[in-house]
């Protein structure tokens, strides 16, 4: 029973913290837009076909390339 007298507050104390916080949440717009991110993962960071191409001549060693007879 002396346990009950200790576990209710805190347990009230608990939950009230818990509900500050949600409000708080809602309260800074961390829920104004829950659509958005989910939607981001299906786009690139980048377009690959806006990346410039590299030219043989543009690499330093490039060992595909023979070396030149002078």
């Amino acid at each position: 029973m002396p346990a009950l007298y200790v576990m209710i507050p805190a347990a009230l104390l608990l939950v009230g913290v818990a509900v500050y916080i949600f409000f708080w949440a809602v309260d800074s717009g961390q829920y104004d837009d829950l659509e958005s991110p989910a939607h981001s993962i299906l786009f690139d960071d980048q377009d690959p076909r806006h990346q410039a191409a590299v030219t043989p001549e543009q690499t330093p060693d490039n060992p595909s390339e023979p070396p030149a007879r002078g």
